[in-house]
């Protein structure tokens, strides 16, 4: 099993899911999702996610040939391999998080109308380019967040402030490393 270290809603977990299997019959692993599931805090947050992988063959090697493969799609800082009969887990991953959350309660009446999170969206895809993506997202009662992932939270972090510090909505937002 992977436990991701990642916030990634069951849809967008689905979506790794489908991709890893994809790319391990194209490779011949021996592996294949057999399920997974979603750690949430008490107010709906997703904090982590789990993927369950079926392996031909239970040995170490091939476990790591499958964190491998995930680490190449997402595997933040803080993600684990958890090895069946009680083997044991080890570590992976090399992506960091960026959460940014959006103000939806405390902003003037005024920002809400005119200002959309669909830009906020579509604005920091194009400003992290090929340093990160968005992978997921959460709204909460109170505010809504974007859940980033790549190479360095720091550069991922200098290349949206600008914007974050510019854009009515983004005012009053929290910038939340994920790992």
């Amino acid at each position: 099993m992977l436990s991701l270290n990642a916030r990634l809603q069951p849809m967008h977990r689905a979506e790794l899911e489908d991709a890893f299997d994809e790319v391990a019959e194209t490779l011949g692993l021996g592996a294949r999702v057999t399920g997974g599931g979603t750690l949430m805090a008490p107010d709906g947050e997703v904090e982590r996610c789990d993927i369950e992988i079926e392996l031909d063959d239970y040995s170490r090697e091939l476990a790591e040939k499958v964190a491998d493969v995930v680490q190449e799609m997402l595997a933040p800082k803080g993600s684990e391999v958890i090895l069946p009969d009680d083997e044991g887990s080890f570590p992976f991953g090399s992506h960091e998080g960026l959460g940014l959350y959006l103000n939806g309660s405390d902003l003037p009446a005024e920002v809400y109308a005119s200002c959309d999170s669909n830009h906020v969206h579509d604005e920091c895809e194009r400003l992290l380019g090929e340093e990160g993506m968005i992978h997921s997202y959460w709204q909460g009662p109170t505010e809504t967040a974007l859940y980033m992932y790549g190479r360095s939270y720091e550069e991922m972090l200098a290349r949206l402030s600008g914007f974050i510090a510019e854009y009515p909505l983004c005012q009053k937002c929290r910038v939340v490393r994920l790992a």
